[in-house]
């Protein structure tokens, strides 16, 4: 993750983040606490607003899905009632999609807005590190596809992605808390399990590091491949620069 991640690379904003994953590229900018107008007041917490910025058309109802279920998984995260009657601003533009002419508009001519939903979460998150807000926890995102045959695919995109059977988005968070599923297409219970455990183990190391073989599940996945490790290594870089001031 780290070699597509820039922290910081917008300079008026109280928090930014580019991120680059499957195709898609997406610059996250937060401001906040700032006045919340007193309509969209909360007396007890902050009120987040999230604003979703297609790459090249204008955003419509698909994207508000998306802005709603991003809102209702970073409430679970900040720590709204630091800062009560207050608005946390949380934009995402989308600057690139994949190359392939199927995908490219894929959130605009599929039923499915799932393909970008992780990449916005990590945007989202990665964002937030690089703020001042307090955090209650971290999370981690991934989405699993799976084929007509029943094969389970981790980041399929173009024509995988648009004859799948079924997508998945989970996000865990780095208390090991399943945050969000949502999915979409035709599955059986047999087959969310092993979405489960494959997201579980793309996105979070279990605490005995066996990987190898979970179940009838089998992945070729190693420690430093998981999203979780890969998170944690940008905020000890993060934090190894901020300080590296006092060692001089």
């Amino acid at each position: 993750m780290t070699k597509d991640v820039i922290l910081s690379p917008l300079a008026r904003a109280d928090g930014s983040a580019s991120y680059t994953s499957n195709g898609y590229s997406v610059i996250a900018a937060i401001n906040g606490p700032v006045e919340v107008q007193r309509r969209d007041e909360i007396p007890e917490e902050s009120a987040i607003d999230v604003v979703l910025r297609p790459a090249t058309v204008v955003g419509g109802v698909r994207e508000r899905h998306l802005e709603s279920i991003i809102e209702r998984t970073l409430r679970q995260v900040i720590l709204v009632s630091a800062h009560p009657r207050t608005l946390i601003q949380v934009t995402l533009q989308v600057i690139a999609a994949p190359d392939d002419s199927n995908a490219s508009n894929l959130l605009h001519q599929s039923a499915s807005n799932l393909s970008l939903l992780p990449i916005l979460l990590q945007s989202s998150m990665l964002a937030l590190l690089s703020t001042s807000l307090p955090l209650t926890m971290t999370f981690t995102s991934t989405m699993i596809a799976v084929s007509r045959s029943g094969e389970l695919v981790r980041k399929a995109s173009g024509k995988a992605l648009k004859e799948a059977a079924s997508l998945h988005v989970l996000a865990f968070s780095s208390l090991g808390e399943l945050l969000l599923a949502e999915s979409e297409g035709s599955f059986d219970m047999d087959i969310w399990d092993q979405v489960y455990k494959w997201a579980e183990k793309d996105c979070r190391m279990s605490d005995s590091g066996d990987l190898a073989q979970t179940d009838d599940v089998d992945m070729d996945v190693s420690k430093s491949d998981t999203l979780e490790d890969s998170l944690r290594s940008i905020i000890e870089e993060k934090a190894a620069r901020e300080y590296r001031w006092k060692e001089s």
